[in-house]
């Protein structure tokens, strides 16, 4: 261990010592953002810096079990990402697909697909159906992984599953528009049984949400960081929690 690690690592003590563990956020959002620009500064391939992203993962988990939070959700991939390069877009989904699996073989977290299964290849949405069987029953945390996920495209479907539930039940459309709220349309989200986000954490140093979450965001708290995702340490974690801890959460109010 050199100098700078053993600094770090007092540091993280420090920070984590003097953490509210009651003031810990029970949902936080993750945009793991700078993959490739990280690859790029270590003169690496994009596969590369994906694949470091995602040994990333696991080790984030681990410090979200040892602060009681109860649910993450991961964007690995979004719609948008479809329109990138074959060269960069196949390799990304096989490590991706290693991700869920590895996910679900670890035995301490409860794996959730959020998105639109759809647009995924057949051997992917296979893989997301049996890590959610195999994971169904463990006390852990809740994993959702958000592959194939747009914010725009879960409120499309989440009003395309409420028109057709009440249409199954004979609503009229009249009928509908009397009855609809906030509430209704939430029970057709991806995550409807879930609370929303506290914290939204995103890497890279880009302030902004890209599309993530945006109906379950409306009163999240949210948390930059200039560090690219592969190189996220557990005192930026803790730096998060910390920040996040010091803030007076009004919901609107």
């Amino acid at each position: 261990m050199n100098l700078r690690d053993l600094v770090y690592g007092l540091y993280a003590r420090r920070v984590e010592g003097r953490l509210d563990h009651d003031q810990v956020p029970k949902h936080i959002g993750v945009i793991m953002d700078g993959n490739r620009r990280w690859a790029k500064a270590a003169g690496s391939t994009a596969a590369q810096g994906h694949r470091a992203g995602a040994d990333k993962i696991e080790e984030f988990l681990g410090w979200c079990s040892e602060t009681d939070v109860e649910v993450v959700t991961l964007w690995l991939l979004s719609t948008d990402n479809f329109d990138r390069p074959q060269e960069e877009l196949v390799p990304l989904l096989e490590i991706i697909e290693g991700v869920v699996r590895t996910l679900a073989a670890d035995g301490r977290w409860r794996v959730h697909h959020v998105g639109t299964p759809d647009i995924l290849p057949s051997q992917m949405q296979t893989a997301l159906k049996e890590a959610a069987e195999a994971t169904a029953h463990v006390d852990g945390i809740l994993v959702n992984v958000a592959i194939g996920y747009g914010g725009r495209q879960e409120i499309a479907d989440a009003v395309r599953s409420m028109l057709l539930d009440h249409s199954e039940k004979g609503t009229s459309l009249e009928g509908l528009a009397d009855i609809v709220d906030v509430d209704m349309i939430g029970k057709h989200l991806y995550t409807s049984d879930q609370p929303d986000p506290d914290l939204v954490i995103r890497t890279s140093g880009e302030q902004r949400l890209s599309g993530f979450m945006l109906w379950q965001t409306a009163h999240s708290e949210y948390y930059f960081c200039e560090v690219f995702w592969p190189a996220f340490r557990k005192v930026d974690f803790l730096r998060a929690l910390r920040d996040y801890a010091a803030r007076h959460r009004r919901f609107g109010g």
